[in-house]
């Protein structure tokens, strides 16, 4: 006779936890920064400037975030946040399909990795032909270039951030 013994302890997988948490700090920081700044409410305006420093550390252009609550602006301009948007919808999708699809571009390997970058460009080919003139800033613009970008980013490393391969189901 078979028996399956299923592990009774609470698993965690790290690296899909921390990669949730710093994706919620993404998405919410940015857009609340400039309410917390606002405020003028005991610790929160300290709490804004850090969000500040850090979106002033990876946007490239962020003094061109949505005028929020002026005079404060978001954190980063929306070409990063689409970047983050597009992070967001991946990680829904993976949740939702569970890393089964098509789409998911780490099953392809060394091709699927040179498709997620090729697509990763948007970003930086869209903030070079602003930066040689080809059109200027426009949120309207940017955003979906960042969108891209973060599809294209959450097609690959969703699967690799959040598999799950720790089912102990074991033969007695």
């Amino acid at each position: 006779m078979t028996r399956v013994a299923f592990s009774e302890e609470l698993q965690v997988n790290w690296v899909s936890l921390i990669a949730d948490f710093l994706l919620v700090g993404m998405v919410f920081g940015p857009p609340i920064a400039p309410f917390l700044a606002a405020s003028g409410v005991s610790l929160l305006p300290r709490i804004a400037d850090i969000i500040y420093f850090m979106g002033n550390h990876v946007c490239p252009q962020p003094t061109m975030g949505l005028d929020l609550a002026p005079p404060f602006i978001m954190a980063v301009c929306m070409r990063c946040y689409g970047t983050v948007t597009g992070l967001l919808i991946t990680r829904l999708l993976y949740g939702v399909t569970g890393g089964k699809g098509f789409y998911w571009l780490n099953q392809y390997g060394w091709g699927g990795a040179a498709l997620a970058s090729v697509l990763m460009m948007a970003y930086p080919l869209e903030l070079a032909a602003q930066i040689f003139g080809l059109w200027s800033f426009n949120n309207y613009l940017v955003t979906p270039f960042g969108l891209i970008t973060g599809l294209a980013w959450g097609l690959f490393t969703m699967p690799i951030l959040h598999g799950w391969r720790g089912a102990n189901i074991q033969d007695e």
